[in-house]
């Protein structure tokens, strides 16, 4: 686990916002991006008329934003006073953890029973992906290319309304997958349970594909403590 901790800065609002689409949604998509990748960690400020100025929008898409960042538990606002990156909530990660895994157990089950070539290739795919980014320690494209081996498994089983859901749930359990991610070997982990879970469904053993994809997902929590040794001021319960 590495132990310097990401420093607070202003987020880049990088490309330009697409003016034939609403402003709100984008900037939402952006700061929250920002906030899962910890480039906004916990306790960093959010100034409505910096983010106006820097995202070159009035401060109605960025309130917009902000309120759905709070529905989301990313963000406390304080009336009048400041908006703050929340602290990870440790309870909600583990409801949106027990929620995907609910979700998922059954999915695999499902796809396994499906034989479907053409989504074990699509898998295989990201897993390359996944491979190549973790050799060159890009963390960013990694979880990129994690969300999609599992939005995989959502579409292919026709579900990508709870994928959906699932990503809307996810903030607080992200982080910390985020926060454990350079440990070492973590990224090396996930990709081998990723290609457990590939081959159980290829051949069609729900047990095993259910048996490998809990594994894989209980690994961060089940090193909450580390974490949170590492980054206590980062956590709440």
């Amino acid at each position: 686990m590495e132990t310097a901790h990401p420093a607070p800065r202003a987020v880049r609002p990088g490309a330009r916002l697409d003016r034939a689409r609403q402003a709100a949604p984008q900037v939402f998509e952006r700061l929250r991006n920002a906030i899962l990748a910890l480039e906004l960690p916990p306790g960093s400020p959010l100034s409505r008329t910096d983010l106006a100025t820097q995202f070159g929008v009035s401060s109605t898409p960025i309130r917009d934003a902000l309120m759905r960042l709070e529905e989301e538990g990313l963000v406390d606002v304080f009336p009048q006073h400041a908006t703050v990156v929340s602290r990870v909530d440790v309870g909600r990660a583990e409801q949106a953890h027990f929620l995907r895994q609910a979700l998922e157990l059954e999915i695999v089950r499902l796809l396994a029973e499906q034989h479907d070539q053409a989504l074990v290739l699509r898998l295989d795919h990201a897993m390359v992906l996944q491979q190549q980014f973790a050799k060159a320690g890009d963390f960013e494209s990694f979880i990129a290319a994690d969300n999609d081996f599992h939005a995989q498994l959502y579409a292919a089983a026709g579900k990508q309304e709870l994928w959906t859901l699932v990503r809307s749930r996810s903030g607080h359990i992200d982080r910390l997958r985020r926060l454990h991610l350079p440990s070492p070997g973590k990224a090396q982990n996930i990709v081998r349970h990723h290609r457990l879970i590939t081959r159980a469904i290829e051949a069609g053993d729900s047990d095993a594909a259910r048996q490998h994809l809990r594994k894989h997902l209980s690994g961060t929590l089940s090193e909450l403590g580390t974490i949170r040794s590492h980054y206590p001021e980062y956590l709440t319960d």
